[in-house]
């Protein structure tokens, strides 16, 4: 088990970087590499139903990214001030804050500023939208304080003035085409300022493969924070703290994968994000999923005992990030960097636009 940033280093080329989708959400390339015998196939996305059985029991994540990044001024100096709204400064409130009147509550926010960000400064957004900083928290957040027109909701003002908040590896603004391809289609709960980037190859011909396979289907949410991009700093990960982020698991769900458990079915994550939440809402004493909602700063690495996962469907992910360490924690380290090498050859387009990988038995 290795506990330092520089062993989940790999290189990668850049031109493998996919800076915008496919034609068609399935047409992406799957890798496949088996926990038990390691070895690794090349196929197709839309091949991802045979490899499924009747009474596996999938797990997706709702969430919708909100358009969280908001561009705007310093009132009085003129100063650009780029703001990234991550959640509400509460740990109890839920993405549905985001209905509530914009001076409601205090956001956490990722900031960057020409001059840099002070208690008292207040930035000038479009729409009428305005925000006050109340306080620097480190490491680039702060609290701030919304003010709005009476009765707007913070997400009515960001649909209005706020950008989808690609991640920074796309170099490009976000176009028409990122408005819906960089949501899955079943995102419903907004609140991810990034995509749970393994459900964006999911199509409708896909689903119905899947049902009429006998494969089940439920949700959790979990609203996908920054931490999800962020470089971690930290050589020895000891010391590394992740972010915080919601999560929710409806009685259905809970319902379901404790049932596929009990009964010997396999629970099929969809992304690291699902494989977060499930573990995160697990009872310690029982090993059963638990209903609700939460806040979760769980880190798994190698060394880490999974509880609710048999597979996992994941994108291929950032080197020496917290995301390649999950796959390790699940795959084994060499044979995730060697599965990732091979993937390198083989030409696969990595991170949020890029291929997919199916961790299997």
């Amino acid at each position: 088990m290795s506990s330092r940033l520089s062993d989940y280093d790999f290189e990668l080329p850049e031109a493998q970087i996919a800076q915008a989708p496919l034609g068609a959400r399935d047409a992406s390339r799957l890798m496949t590499v088996s926990r038990s015998t390691k070895a690794c196939e090349h196929l197709r996305f839309a091949d991802l139903p045979s490899l499924l059985r009747p009474g596996d029991v999938l797990v997706v994540n709702d969430a919708r990214v909100i358009p969280a990044r908001l561009l705007g001024a310093k009132v009085g100096t003129g100063g650009r001030v780029e703001l990234l709204v991550v959640r509400p400064a509460a740990s109890t409130m839920t993405s549905a804050a985001l209905s509530l009147a914009a001076e409601a509550m205090d956001w956490i926010c990722l900031g960057q500023a020409s001059k840099g960000l002070k208690p008292g400064a207040q930035v000038a957004f479009g729409g009428g939208l305005v925000g006050e900083v109340l306080e620097g928290l480190g490491g680039g957040e702060y609290r701030v304080r919304f003010q709005a027109p009476p009765g707007g909701s913070l997400q009515a003002l960001l649909e209005q003035a706020g950008r989808l908040p690609l991640p920074p590896y796309i170099t490009r603004e976000p176009d028409a085409a990122d408005a819906e391809r960089y949501q899955t289609l079943y995102a419903r709960a907004p609140g991810a300022v990034a995509a749970p980037t393994a459900g964006l190859h999911f199509s409708e011909a896909i689903f119905e493969a899947l049902d009429a396979r006998g494969v089940r289907r439920v949700t959790v949410t979990l609203d996908v924070g920054p931490g999800t991009f962020l470089p971690v700093r930290e050589e020895e990960l000891d010391r590394h703290k992740m972010h915080p982020e919601r999560y929710g698991v409806p009685e259905q769900t809970a319902a379901e994968v404790n049932a596929a458990r009990a009964e010997g079915r396999r629970v099929v994550a969809v992304g690291t994000t699902v494989v977060r939440t499930l573990e995160a809402a697990t009872d310690p004493a029982t090993g059963l999923l638990r209903a609700g909602t939460g806040e979760t700063v769980l880190f798994i690495r190698p060394g880490y005992a999974f509880r609710q996962v048999d597979l996992m469907l994941t994108n291929f992910h950032l080197p020496r990030s917290t995301l390649v360490m999950l796959v390790s924690a699940l795959l084994g380290r060499e044979h995730t960097l060697a599965a990732y090498q091979e993937a390198v050859r083989e030409g696969y387009r990595f991170f949020s636009y890029g291929d997919a990988m199916l961790v299997t038995e």
